[in-house]
């Protein structure tokens, strides 16, 4: 998009470009997702900008009105393989929190500088800035829906000092955290319901499908659905890098979001969780791209009309839905109560964590992949090159190229595989996995309606 397309965008407040990029009013100093209600300003005083934290660089303060930091995230990071794509991921699943950016660059294979300098040319920030703004989001919504104290919620949010999350504030939302939290409704304690969050997403989104395909694989003790058609409720266990979490999302929602709810042996992994639970639900898709593509194709544009929003599922746990790939559903319950961590506090049906791969090393069937990922020669974290992962994948003895490539899908979140070979069409690129979500869904519904 050139940036008059983009004015065009903002004139008529147009959602879909919601996190795809922000525009910033000079004369106000204020910056503002494309969709803001508020009266659209001259188009000789807007700036664009591709990343919220690029905004933030260049001494612009979030709209109170339109909250932009809280917009999903563009899809652009999913399809992208390349070395920014991948930085992207990492430093939303807190990897610059946790190992700086010489381990961001390490990941990457590439030196920090080098990293630097390329986002820095796309983004318009570098990874500290661009982790800053994520740790800044993270802390306004612990500030507005927790009754945490100030000096946990900086830590938990990944600032190193209370000082620096104050001066981060301050300069981001022009407003102190005390002043932040006396805007919430009402104040909710991080108690046993967990931390309550709204996890948004654009356009339509086909709830039901998604909901129906988490129930199909849901593994006793880690996973339950719970609740009848359109309230339900998907309940998991985590295992994350300070501790273990248990996470809760509603199907039914007034509105473009999922409401969630997450309980943490610690909060330094609130941010980890909610990108494993964005990833999981396929929640910064761009359902308006999908849908324009796919219904070009005669086979597909009624299955595309029929279900607006139709997602592709990724995974909570990429390791874990691998070993999940190679055996099946009663056999992965098995490995759960034989191998798995057991909780602290269960939690109702909740009792487990998925075991690591270093567990599962002598099993006759994962054994072969489970060795892998403990020792790295297979590599599933946000990051990970997904070209080479696949072909580290079919390299394991036992490994069927469909299998790996379904990996690729799921733990992966690549949004362009097409697991049968059959369904390998040019013209559905980049968006093939949802095509083939699309046609198994479809497929599903008529053999439902052929048994009824």
């Amino acid at each position: 998009m050139d940036e008059d397309t983009r004015y065009e965008a903002v004139s008529s407040r147009d959602a879909r470009f919601d996190g795809e990029f922000f525009f910033a009013v000079e004369t106000t100093g204020i910056f503002c997702r494309p969709s803001c209600p508020a009266v659209t300003p001259k188009r000789r005083n807007v700036r664009f900008f591709p990343t919220a934290a690029a905004a933030h660089g260049h001494g612009f303060r979030a709209c109170r009105r339109c909250r932009p930091d809280a917009v999903p995230g563009s899809a652009e990071w999913n399809v992208r393989a390349d070395v920014v794509g991948r930085a992207m991921r990492m430093i939303a699943d807190g990897v610059v929190d946790r190992e700086g950016v010489p381990g961001l660059a390490g990941r990457l294979g590439y030196s920090a500088r080098q990293v630097q300098r390329q986002l820095n040319a796309e983004l318009g920030a570098g990874p500290v800035a661009l982790a800053r703004a994520q740790r800044a989001h993270t802390a306004r919504t612990l500030l507005q829906t927790t009754g945490l104290p100030v000096t946990e919620i900086a830590f938990a949010s990944g600032f190193a000092s209370v000082r620096q999350f104050n001066d981060t504030i301050r300069q981001i939302y022009a407003r102190t955290p005390t002043e932040l939290r006396a805007e919430m409704r009402a104040r909710q304690a991080a108690n046993a319901a967990g931390i309550p969050l709204r996890l948004a997403h654009r356009g339509a989104y086909a709830a039901r499908e998604v909901f129906d395909l988490l129930a199909r694989e849901a593994v006793e003790r880690i996973e339950e659905v719970v609740g009848g058609p359109g309230a339900r409720t998907y309940r998991r266990t985590l295992r994350l890098p300070y501790g273990a979490g248990i996470v809760a999302v509603d199907e039914r929602s007034d509105g473009p979001w999922l409401e969630a709810r997450i309980q943490l042996t610690d909060l330094r992994d609130l941010t980890t969780a909610v990108q494993r639970l964005r990833r999981l639900f396929d929640l910064d898709a761009d359902p308006y791209a999908v849908a324009e593509r796919l219904s070009a194709d005669p086979r597909l544009a009624p299955l595309v009309a029929a279900r607006p929003g139709l997602r592709s599922p990724g995974s909570a746990e990429p390791e874990e839905f691998a070993v999940r790939a190679v055996v099946d559903r009663e056999e992965a319950a098995r490995l759960v109560e034989t191998y798995g961590k057991v909780l602290d506090q269960p939690c109702g049906g909740l009792t487990h964590l998925f075991p690591e791969p270093a567990a599962l090393t002598g099993h006759p069937v994962a054994g072969p992949l489970a060795t892998a990922l403990a020792d790295g020669r297979v590599r599933l974290d946000p990051g990970a090159d997904r070209d080479e992962a696949e072909r580290a994948l079919v390299a394991l003895p036992g490994m069927s190229p469909r299998a790996a490539a379904l990996i690729r899908m799921r733990a992966l979140g690549d949004p362009d595989v097409a697991p049968d070979g059959g369904a390998d069409d040019e013209s559905w690129r980049p968006w093939r996995s949802y095509a083939v979500r699309c046609l198994e869904t479809a497929d599903r519904q008529e053999r439902r309606c052929g048994v009824a």
